[in-house]
């Protein structure tokens, strides 16, 4: 099972410096990917959890790709209603091809009202537009003389059915975000079940759970994976492989952009987790 870590390429905190040392950090501790989120408008709705400065993830993931030579890169999520398929699928291969491979395309839907509007776009049927593109975008890169062979793994975010469906219909795996270990076992198996009804392969289990660490155990039903003490982290991680999951992703955001200015503690607490898996050892 590879481990992941989402790196926030948003908030007051946040410049070019930062997140070429994250970079470092994260690929010298061993982690398999680093993955960044998308935003386009920073509107009033977005700006309240994600404010600027916000930095484009193919961009920004182009850039770091020059600053790294192994870890993985990649989106949690692309909103792929937010660009024309082509546009995506265009910038996607070239990244890959320039990063030597190194390319998760995590997309979803989109939470943004004000964003859609503010980009001509339709809110209620940016699941339709989700689908769409995503073929469009399967059809474009099945053009090698155009798009390059390189293959681009698809996440299919969204804890939704639909988005559980979505995933087994049109991605190599699914991305569900922040959920509890209970949550995570039931959606495995109507992944599963998903998969057998539409007579379609199951794909890959690469869930993003918050990295939370706490002094005292937390219990309760309300507890999300990556949450506790780090024996209840390193837990719920071995609960995941025993689940299957081929990739996690770690996040240490607990939602206060000013953690922006202060990224000690979550690095701390993501080079506690690599010693604790040995991954330096495994990279």
């Amino acid at each position: 099972m590879k481990i992941g870590v989402n790196v926030l390429n948003f908030g007051p905190g946040t410049d070019p410096g930062v997140l070429h040392s994250w970079a470092q950090t994260v690929e010298g501790l061993g982690f398999d990917l680093l993955m960044v989120s998308d935003h386009i408008a920073i509107t009033p709705d977005v700006a309240e959890q994600y404010p600027a400065p916000f930095y484009e993830p193919f961009t920004t993931l182009s850039w770091l790709a020059g600053r790294t030579t192994r870890i993985r890169l990649g989106t949690t999520v692309l909103i792929a209603p937010y660009r024309h398929p082509l546009l995506t699928a265009r910038m996607a291969a070239n990244l890959n091809d320039l990063s030597g491979g190194r390319l998760v395309l995590g997309v979803g839907i989109g939470w943004a009202r004000q964003e859609f509007a503010a980009l001509g776009l339709p809110f209620e049927q940016r699941g339709r537009l989700t689908d769409s593109a995503l073929r469009d975008l399967r059809a474009a890169w099945a053009d090698t003389a155009a798009y390059g062979t390189g293959k681009i793994p698809v996440w299919v975010g969204g804890n939704s059915d639909a988005g559980l469906r979505r995933a087994v219909r049109l991605g190599d795996a699914w991305h569900p975000l922040r959920c509890t270990m209970p949550w995570l076992r039931e959606a495995a198996d109507r992944l599963k079940s998903a998969a057998y009804e539409q007579g379609l392969p199951v794909p890959a289990l690469a869930p993003r759970i918050v990295l939370r660490p706490t002094t005292a155990p937390v219990d309760g039903p309300e507890r999300l994976a990556g949450e506790g003490t780090f024996d209840q982290i390193m837990d719920d991680l071995d609960q995941l492989r025993l689940l299957g999951a081929d990739t996690v992703v770690l996040d240490p955001y607990n939602g206060d952009p000013h953690e922006t200015r202060h990224p000690q503690p979550a690095r701390q607490a993501l080079a506690t987790v690599a010693a604790h898996l040995n991954l330096k050892e495994q990279s």
